[in-house]
């Protein structure tokens, strides 16, 4: 009689328990991989809860070749990624956890309740069932001589031998919720190339604004404004004056281009439209009227609705000569300039630029040069718009990333 030793299954190691380290736990799971996750924080997901908080959007609902569009100079790579997992299967795949969604009026995907924790701990259960064990405080720290993983965790330090080794590490924004960037040097010392992690998503400052601007305002809501950078579309919503700047969703749509152009020339000037609505002519002829004895305030809150911080906004920007000719003053309110000269510092920014470049890795996120690791999510050299764009590229890149190990772990040794 003749006995048969089965062979044990592949053990991974993944480094990072977001979004993209733990689709990935799903996906080789399910595919009969032995999974330990390793995350330094105390509990998994702290970035994803993060993002949930007002209302969690987990995707967006528009046509494929606008959303595919929002990943700018990267989207022909995260197109490839979005062919496996698009925004329509995240859905189906949310709605297998017992979560239903909804579209919002802006197109926006949310879970039914609006809340990240229900759907976290549904998929933490799923991976638990799995058999994926989850490790915190468990935090990596590069890898040994023998190419073992270097782990330490309250009990000290240990190594780690995997099969293969999943690293979803996060940008380098929020490092208090576990994605600090320490990994840049770790690959950069293993030869990888690493471009230099920015800020993306993020508030901007100005020179100084004045004290009284800062004081009084700092904080103010700008609502129902639009931003024009030259050679970009109007973009029309909200954003809020801070005490060096602004940030806001209003410009953290334009946050890549604003950056790049920062990057360029040294500063970037944003003209703000206070009134989108109001067309140039129509606001011309309400300013042209008498105004008497009127002050100049009581004038531009009787004849355009300005006041507030968008009056004090306009008397910081405009030239005095204009607040003297109707028509300069009526330009000033449609097109502000505001000089940009830097984002806010990158631990501020929701989300990162720069990372491991596609040309670093494989079709299957291998890094070409450390073959086993493989990358995936925000530390991937890629930025997105909020909108549900990040969270939906990030769990694509987690399941491509688990598909590449398991072709991997497959080949011919």
């Amino acid at each position: 009689m003749t006995t048969t030793h089965q062979q044990p299954a592949p053990h991974v190691a993944i480094i990072g328990g977001g979004p993209a380290g733990l689709m990935a736990a799903e996906v080789l799971a399910q595919g009969g991989v032995r999974v330990d996750l390793y995350d330094g924080m105390p509990s998994v997901g702290r970035k994803f809860l993060l993002a949930g908080v007002g209302g969690m959007n987990i995707t967006h609902s528009e046509a494929k070749p606008a959303f595919v569009a929002r990943y700018g100079q990267r989207q022909a790579e995260v197109a490839e990624l979005l062919q496996d997992f698009d925004a329509n299967a995240l859905r189906a795949w949310i709605h297998g956890l017992g979560i239903d969604t909804f579209v919002g009026t802006s197109g926006r995907v949310f879970p039914a309740d609006m809340k990240a924790a229900p759907l976290l701990r549904a998929w933490l259960k799923r991976l638990r069932e799995l058999g994926v064990q989850i490790h915190t405080r468990h935090r990596w720290l590069g890898w040994e001589s023998d190419g073992s993983l270097r782990i330490t965790s309250p009990a000290g330090e240990h190594t780690v031998n995997a099969d293969a080794t999943l690293l979803a590490l996060g940008g380098g924004s929020w490092a208090r919720l576990g994605s600090d960037g320490a990994w840049v040097q770790l690959l950069q010392e293993r030869g990888v190339q690493i471009a230099p992690l920015q800020a993306s998503n993020c508030g901007f400052d100005v020179s100084a604004w004045s004290p009284f601007l800062r004081d009084k305002f700092a904080g103010a809501p700008l609502k129902n404004v639009s931003f024009n950078l030259p050679g970009i579309a109007p973009r029309l919503g909200e954003c809020v004056l801070t005490a060096s700047g602004i940030e806001g969703s209003l410009v953290y749509a334009l946050s890549a281009d604003i950056r790049e152009t920062i990057n360029q020339h040294g500063s970037a000037t944003v003209h703000l439209d206070l009134l989108p609505q109001t067309p140039l002519r129509k606001l011309k002829a309400a300013l042209s009227k008498p105004r008497g004895s009127q002050s100049m305030a009581k004038h531009l809150h009787r004849q355009a609705g300005i006041d507030g911080v968008k009056a004090a906004l306009l008397r910081e920007l405009a030239s005095a000569e204009a607040f003297n000719d109707p028509l300069q003053l009526a330009n000033a309110i449609k097109a502000l300039p505001i000089t940009l000269v830097r984002p806010r510092p990158l631990d501020e920014a929701i989300s990162t630029a720069g990372g491991v470049p596609f040309a670093q890795l494989t079709p299957g996120l291998m890094l070409k040069q450390l073959p086993g690791t493989f990358c995936a999510g925000e530390m991937l050299d890629w930025e997105a718009p909020t909108g549900g764009y990040l969270l939906t590229a990030c769990f694509a890149s987690g399941r491509r990333a688990a598909q590449g190990i398991l072709d991997w772990l497959q080949r011919p040794l």
